[in-house]
């Protein structure tokens, strides 16, 4: 298939470049011309077309029913290149929002584009900086007519079944999605996708955060003021490493921890500043529209705003496994 992309930033570049290895044209364009230049390049020769502006994009895209991924920062600046589109496009043309917009503001826009025969999906990615050779787990929302024509681009960019354990039972089993197995999901309507992947992230906040508070509890053991008997000095590298041997608590962000202190167990390069991004916010109010308690994940989104005033150990925890799954730099 043929699709536009607008945003070639660190999952952007990436799922055009994935996109391209799988046999599909991709036509560039960013707002840096040294970006779309380097994506480009990486990608699969004579399988990626540059464009010098959204209107250049959209008339480079020659396949009957257009479609254009938009893969920017959440708010303005998508908002606005979602309403240039809107003038370029026409019936039966489809935008994609793969970045981690609000959900309320895609039920808005599917309902603004629907007036003029535009289809809107939003697509909640996540794999982050390794998504190129892992592939994206993606939740997406939309029209069934709009997600299925697009479904040869989301199965290329899912990371697929890989050598993950079937789960037991669902072989045979009715009412599931045999794609959730490959990585992604139709979750329901425009707004579904993003707030699927919104409370994903918001269950994100709260995993990283118990781990980040256990290694500070157990870095913390060799403190001057407890019994000399009680004191141990604890190597938090092997600690991580050990736990990801057959631990119940294996997982991903544990194997990320696990690099960040094997480099430098102090985590010194990291102040500890932790940011969000905004969908764990949103998760919490959903969590109160719906009279849903949800402490976990309301005390880890403070603990980040504490953090910007003052942090700890567990403060640079968080910040390493944002490094590790996301590439996230610190604010300075």
């Amino acid at each position: 298939m043929q699709i536009g992309i607008i945003g070639l930033g660190r999952m952007g570049g990436n799922i055009a470049v994935r996109l391209s290895r799988h046999g599909h044209d991709v036509v560039l364009f960013d707002r840096d011309p040294k970006v779309v230049s380097a994506v480009h390049g990486r990608a699969v020769e004579g399988k990626a077309v540059s464009s010098d502006s959204v209107k250049d994009l959209v008339s480079k895209i020659t396949a009957d029913r257009k479609i254009v991924w938009v893969m920017l920062p959440a708010g303005a600046i998508t908002e606005a290149c979602v309403q240039e589109l809107k003038g370029l496009l026409g019936n039966n043309d489809i935008i994609i929002d793969g970045g981690n917009s609000y959900y309320k503001d895609d039920v808005r826009r599917s309902q603004e584009l629907s007036e003029k025969g535009i289809h809107y999906i939003d697509v909640g990615t996540s794999g982050g900086v390794w998504g190129l050779e892992r592939g994206y787990c993606m939740m997406y929302g939309g029209t069934k007519d709009a997600t299925d024509h697009i479904d040869p681009i989301l199965k290329a960019l899912a990371p697929g079944k890989g050598d993950v354990p079937r789960t037991t039972g669902r072989e045979g089993a009715t009412g599931v999605d045999p794609r959730a197995e490959e990585g992604y999901l139709h979750c329901g309507p425009a707004g579904s996708g993003h707030f699927v992947k919104m409370v994903h992230n918001g269950i994100e906040y709260g995993m990283m955060q118990a781990f980040a508070e256990g290694f500070d509890v157990m870095k913390s053991k060799n403190a001057a003021h407890l019994p000399e008997a009680e004191r141990f000095d604890l190597n938090m590298a092997d600690i991580a490493e050990v736990w990801r041997r057959g631990s119940v608590v294996s997982s991903w962000l544990l194997d990320l921890t696990a690099d960040a202190m094997t480099k430098n167990a102090s985590l010194s390069e990291f102040s500890g500043e932790v940011s969000d991004s905004g969908e764990g916010r949103w998760t919490i109010e959903a969590a109160i529209e719906e009279n849903v308690p949800v402490p976990v994940m309301t005390a880890s989104l403070f603990t980040r705003f504490r953090s910007r005033s003052g942090n700890n150990y567990a403060e640079k925890v968080l910040s390493a496994m944002r490094f590790g799954f996301g590439g996230h730099v610190e604010k300075k």
